[in-house]
This record gives C-alpha cells, structure tokens and sequence, in this order.
C-alpha cells in the first residue's frame, strides 16, 4: 500500500504542478521507487525479499521519509 501511495503521490504531484521547474525530477522521485517496491511485490522473488525484517525497517524508512518529501513538495 505503500508503494502505491507514492506512485500515486508522485502522479498527483506531476499534474498538478504542470510547469513549474524540476516538476519531473521532483515528482520521479517519489514515483520511481513506488514503482519499484510495487513491481517487487508482484514478483515471488520479490514477495520473499520484502518478507524480511530488514526490508520492512528500510521500507518504514523510506516510505516516511517519502511521505515527509511528498508535504514538502
């Protein structure tokens, strides 16, 4: 769900911000890793990576500091 949020953060923001400068870098960094940890999640290799403990600490990380990013954006 996570995942989701920033791809579709990072979407929302890319429309919304038609114009204005660096909108597409600014808006893929929110929409490249959703798009990563998504398409993991729908890979069995994928499932088994992010199952671990680690990732799930690296993936509470990033998804809030991407949340704190997406506000400030």
């Amino acid at each position: 769900m996570g995942a989701y949020a920033a791809l579709a953060a990072g979407l929302i923001n890319l429309r919304y911000q038609t114009g204005s400068d660096s909108n597409m870098s600014k808006s893929l960094i929110l929409v490249i890793p959703g798009a990563v940890v998504l398409g993991l999640s729908l890979t069995t290799a994928g499932k088994k990576l992010l199952d671990s403990k680690t990732a799930a600490a690296i993936g509470i990380t990033g998804g809030g500091l991407l949340l704190i990013y997406s506000f400030i954006l």
